[in-house]
């Protein structure tokens, strides 16, 4: 579906606007479909973000100062989510050995069987992107990235 149409606007002032609010449209969609599954789970968008950062340094525990540096949403308050997280006995939190004001923290099998889980839930539920080209996706990836790129490089 064009933006064009799932906004109901026919004309915009440039394809920079074009684009700025086809991705912001089209961002808020994916966060709107996860967002429904990981109430399946009982998760939310930064605990599933966290547990996806802690799983890819396991069997090495994570610290939080990795994963505020690993976070999608950087506004995220990690030791909240963490402490959420510990909560519900999907991760573990020790002081580390070798330096007292770190806080060293583990995944539980417990977690990595539900991230095992919403993995293949979202390959079901987002099966259908196999029908674009991988071309098209690299395409896709590459300008996504130059726009970030750019936009940082602008900020300095």
């Amino acid at each position: 579906m064009k933006i064009e149409e799932a906004i109901k606007q026919k004309k915009f002032s440039s394809e920079v606007q074009r684009a700025q609010i086809n991705i912001l449209y089209t961002a808020s969609f994916l966060n709107s479909v996860h967002s429904q599954l990981f109430k399946e789970y009982d998760l939310s968008a930064q605990q599933y973000n966290v547990l996806r950062i802690i799983n890819g340094q396991d069997p090495k525990p994570a610290s939080v100062q990795l994963i505020n540096e690993r976070m999608i949403d950087a506004s995220s308050n990690v030791s909240r989510i963490v402490d959420k997280l510990v909560a519900k006995k999907w991760v573990t939190r020790t002081t580390c050995r070798r330096d007292r004001r770190q806080v060293d923290i583990k995944i539980t099998p417990k977690a990595k069987e539900l991230i095992a889980e919403v993995h293949e839930q979202f390959q079901e539920r987002f099966k259908v992107l196999d029908e674009i080209p991988t071309n098209e996706l690299e395409l896709l990836n590459d300008t996504l990235d130059k726009m970030r790129g750019l936009i940082l490089k602008s900020k300095s």
